[in-house]
């Protein structure tokens, strides 16, 4: 019987302090003004003899379809890993970089470079998880936290906006799989949980990885081994404690979560063990000293399954118009900038903002229809499922209850960026998840059946 083999890498994905910095439309900086906590791009690579998988964590808003493309080509040629094999997971923090495009005007030079970097950065962490492969075993188990809560709440004049709905459901499920060697030695704890990374808002002037910084680094000092954090469904769910510019905040979150998640991970056990009395020795209370074998090697399995999902879209402007609309916006933001106090800045801000996620969705969902990625790696036990897309939590919830596999994680924020996903009763309420989706109201009824389908035939 062939075992798994596996091994972990990261590294420093930090932009430079003074690049264009934040995803706010409210917020009136424009440059990053220190770095708080590093970001990081972390590394996992798992193979059974014939397959190699990698599933990689990046501290990063998104990463676009054209991004995904491009890192995954550099991966293979440089590492031989099948593009299908790989995936790229963003930690959705919107407090690092700004991505391609902005409507800022200063520190956008710097972000053209950065991105150029990434490619080498990422490679550089999977090389080095190549590198440190040894036979492992597989265990998992589930907790809770009560750091998220659903953000769709109804304004006093009636419309749908970001707050907190304590009435609104939420998945507040912590779910972690644990790689250790022969020996029992941690080597990887992967965390999957659902929550938008928006602990900092738009008064932060640092650059953070938000709550999953602080997730990792709680779980690798309380446990050892490296830790990876996969986003959940958190299409419309956010922290408690959010939009801070306290980064004492982002820490506390990330603390709470981590804290869980390695109480978690102490708690598995991946060996089987056989016990054997060993003696009895005579004292106050007579006590038992055992020794525990592992048994026989436990049934190994490696499987990948990949399939493209076809979605009608909205009809969206043509490039050129949204990119004239954006162009306007931005250079009323750059008058206002030149004179204007902090209160004229933000009212110029937040319309340049919507502009330029409006050219956003104009280039990527211009072509009438989507063609989404829906990715599943089994490992043992464990099904690991990803989509490109913002879902909303009864989306993600109702995969992993139905999911034929005894343990389930299911992640949006996974090999690019196709926007929101709300589900259909969401469409008459309206609010932002809505304006922004690019997707019917049916949309996300046809992925639960789809990511469902590719469970099975996972599994099967």
């Amino acid at each position: 019987m062939t075992p798994l083999y596996a091994g972990t890498g990261r590294s420093d994905i930090t932009p430079p302090v003074g690049i264009a910095h934040g995803c706010w439309g409210a917020q009136t900086h424009q440059r990053a003004e220190r770095v708080d906590m590093p970001l990081t791009c972390t590394a996992l690579v798992i193979a059974d003899g014939e397959n190699q998988i990698a599933i990689i964590d990046v501290d990063l808003v998104w990463v676009t379809p054209a991004q995904d493309r491009l890192f995954k080509a550099e991966l293979t040629a440089v590492t031989g890993i099948p593009a299908g094999n790989i995936r790229i997971s963003y930690s959705h923090t919107h407090s690092g970089s700004t991505p391609e495009f902005t409507w800022m005007t200063e520190g956008d030079e710097l972000i053209e470079p950065y991105e150029a970097s990434l490619p080498a950065m990422i490679t550089g962490a999977v090389a080095q998880a190549r590198g440190r492969m040894r036979p492992v075993r597989v265990g998992s188990g589930r907790g809770a936290c009560a750091m998220n809560v659903n953000r769709r709440t109804l304004a006093p004049a009636g419309s749908i906006i970001v707050g907190h709905n304590w009435d609104g459901f939420v998945d507040r499920d912590v779910l972690v799989l644990a790689i250790d060697d022969l020996a029992g030695e941690p080597v990887a704890t992967v965390v999957n949980y659902a929550c938008h990374g928006t602990t900092m808002g738009p008064g932060n002037r640092a650059l953070t990885p938000d709550f999953a910084g602080p997730t990792r680094e709680t779980v690798e000092r309380n446990v050892g081994g490296t830790c990876l954090f996969l986003q959940g469904a958190t299409g419309n769910l956010h922290p408690i404690v959010a939009y801070s510019d306290d980064p004492r905040d982002y820490r506390r979150n990330g603390l709470m979560l981590g804290l869980e998640a390695a109480k978690i991970r102490l708690d598995i056990n991946s060996h089987s063990r056989n016990e054997t009395l060993l003696r009895i020795v005579p004292s106050g209370a007579d006590y038992a000293v055992y020794e525990e074998t592992p048994t026989a090697e436990p049934a190994t399995t490696l499987k990948v399954v990949n399939r493209i999902l076809e979605l009608p879209l909205k009809e969206y402007p043509p490039v050129d118009e949204a990119q004239a609309k954006f162009d306007r916006r931005k250079a009323d933001l750059v008058r206002v900038r030149a004179g204007g106090d902090e209160k004229q800045i933000a009212e110029a801000a937040w319309p340049a903002r919507r502009a330029e996620l409006a050219l956003h969705h104009s280039r990527i969902f211009g072509g009438g229809k989507a063609e989404l990625q829906i990715q599943a790696f089994r490992l043992g036990d464990a099904a690991l499922i990803c989509v490109p897309l913002e879902v909303f939590a009864e989306s993600g919830a109702a995969i992993k209850q139905r999911s034929p596999a005894p343990f389930t994680m299911f992640s949006g924020y996974s090999n690019g960026y196709y926007g929101y996903i709300p589900i259909r009763s969401a469409f008459s309420e309206g609010g932002y998840e809505v304006r922004t989706s690019p997707y019917q109201p049916d949309a996300a009824e046809k992925l639960e059946a789809a990511c469902l389908e590719v469970l099975e035939e996972l599994w099967t």
